[in-house]
Formats: C-alpha cells, structure tokens, sequence
C-alpha cells in the first residue's frame, strides 16, 4: 500500500495507512471471501486460484484507496482534452474502468515476458541448432523467467516510491511474526523480529516459476516437442492453474511446519525477500500492528495455517 499495510485476516480484510498529519487512519476493504459462500472453492487446489484472483482485484483496489486516505493526491495536473473525454464518457466510473484496464494490461504483460518471450526466443535458438536442443527447453525457459524477474525486483526496488513501499512490507512481516511468536504488538517487540517471511507473495511467485521448470521438464521427457512447438505457449498458459494450485500448497506448508524439508523449499522466496523487504522505521511498523491488530480473530484457533 501507499504508506499503509493492509493484512488479511481469517473473517475480513483492513488496511491502515498514515496520512500527511500523521494520524493513522484504518478501513475494512473486504469482509468475506467468495470460498465462504462456494465452500467447495476452499477445497486444496481450488483455494489457491481464488485466492490469487481475489488477492489480485483487492491488491489494485487498495492501492488507489491508500492513496486518498494518505491525503496524496494523484491528479494533481490539469487533465488533457483525452482525460477529460473519458471522464465525460465514463463519468464516476472512470477509475473502475481505468484499474480493470491496467490489471488486464498487466496480466498480458506477465504472459508475454514470463511465457511468450522465452518461447519464442528458444525456438529462435532451436532453428539455428538444427533442432538438437529441445532438451534444454525447460531450461533455457525457466532460467530467462528467474533471470527476469530478479531484475525487475531489483529495478523497482531502487525506485524511491517502490522502496519505501518494501518498508512497509518489511513492517508487515515482521508484525505478523511477533503476532504468531504470541509477543505483545509493541514496537519495541515487532523490531526484533526478521523482515523474511515464507508465506509472503514474492516467495509464492518465485516458486510458481520453479514448479514451471519441473513440470516443463516432465512434459518434454515424455513428448517430442519439436512436433509441437507451437503449441508450447497454449500448453504453458493452460498450465497456469495448476501452477498457482500447487505453488499456493506449497507456500501453505512452508508456513505451517518448520523443518529442514520447508526450509529448503523456502530458501529461494526468502532470499528473493532481501529485494522487496526493507528494514522498517517505528512509524511503519505502528501502521503495520493497528491493521493486525483489526483482524486478529476472537478465536485463535481461526487463523492458523
């Protein structure tokens, strides 16, 4: 969030964000799921593409409500002649209709670097070697993906905005690691705790691109692909569920159990982890415990993992 945290609990989500007077302000942007309505959706292997959408649509929905409630505004320049058309056409929906525009840019976006690209590139390779490569396919592939993805959180991180951001994220885990550790939401308390958390998003995605290479690589010791290369970027977008179902499962048992299984598991999202969370100052992490503290449950037993 802009200046703020938003955390979800078991029976509702809350975002707290400071405003330029200094005082924190909090607001409940979603009570219930759509699993609590369709409980067959809370099933493992379903429960995490729901909750990957949903944590998509509400994501882009905070970020522009964290904004007013820091008192930023982000129209400050004169509208152009386009603006204002579109403001004209699309009156008090136009910022619905500019988020839903930016959220399916952004997923063409992450299809076209993460699969098309290096799909494409290998096949360039592949004509050029007559052929004799297709092994390396899952390889080439997965490599680029983590290659790109690294540099993007390393790009972004160095953006003042983007960094202060990580901040606050640094704040929200080690908020929610005081909270599970059972100490008191002090701040003195949370700043002992480390900023690394396995359940946190960055780690989901980079183990979705890990579970990429390997499914890769059983599809291509089982099929002659150099048939059906083409077919190859249809195959991998349809593989998308699947690869949020399990990376989500396995995000969920890393932060169940700690052993040395889960801890090998989570290496790789931890470490990604020292690109998009930053050390904290006492302000963000006073952000952070007023959203925790609004969704802590009266039954303890309800958000466990």
């Amino acid at each position: 969030m802009i200046e703020g945290v938003m955390m979800r609990g078991p029976g509702k989500t809350v975002m707290a964000v400071r405003g330029t007077d200094g005082e924190i302000s909090s607001k409940e942007v979603q009570s219930k799921s759509v699993s609590d309505r369709v409980k067959i959706l809370k099933w493992p292997f379903l429960r995490g593409i729901v909750s990957m959408v949903e944590s998509m649509a509400l994501g882009m929905k905070c970020i522009m409500q964290s904004a007013e409630m820091a008192g930023i505004d982000l129209d400050d320049e004169e509208p152009s002649a386009f603006e204002k058309k579109l403001e004209k056409l699309f009156g008090d929906k136009l910022m619905k209709v500019v988020m839903g525009f930016a959220s399916v840019l952004g997923v063409v976006l992450a299809l076209g670097l993460f699969i098309v690209l290096p799909s494409v590139l290998f096949n360039i390779i592949e004509n050029f070697a007559d052929n004799k490569l297709e092994n390396f396919r899952p390889l080439f592939e997965g490599g680029l993906k983590m290659i790109i993805f690294v540099c993007y959180l390393f790009v972004v991180s160095k953006m003042k905005e983007i960094h202060r951001v990580f901040e606050y994220h640094g704040a929200e885990h080690k908020t929610i690691f005081c909270y599970e550790a059972g100490d008191d939401l002090t701040v003195e308390n949370v700043k002992k705790y480390k900023r690394f958390h396995p359940r946190c998003g960055t780690s989901f995605l980079l183990i979705v691109l890990i579970l990429s290479l390997l499914i890769s690589y059983i599809l291509v010791a089982l099929t002659d692909w150099n048939e059906y290369r083409y077919l190859w970027i249809g195959i991998k977008i349809l593989m998308l569920p699947l690869l949020i179902s399990l990376g989500y499962e396995v995000i969920k048992i890393a932060g169940r159990f700690d052993n040395p299984f889960t801890r090998v598991i989570s290496a790789p999202g931890m470490w990604s982890q020292r690109l998009t969370t930053f050390e904290p100052d006492d302000q963000q992490i006073e952000v952070a415990i007023e959203s925790l503290k609004l969704v802590i449950p009266e039954n303890p037993d309800e958000d466990k993992w």
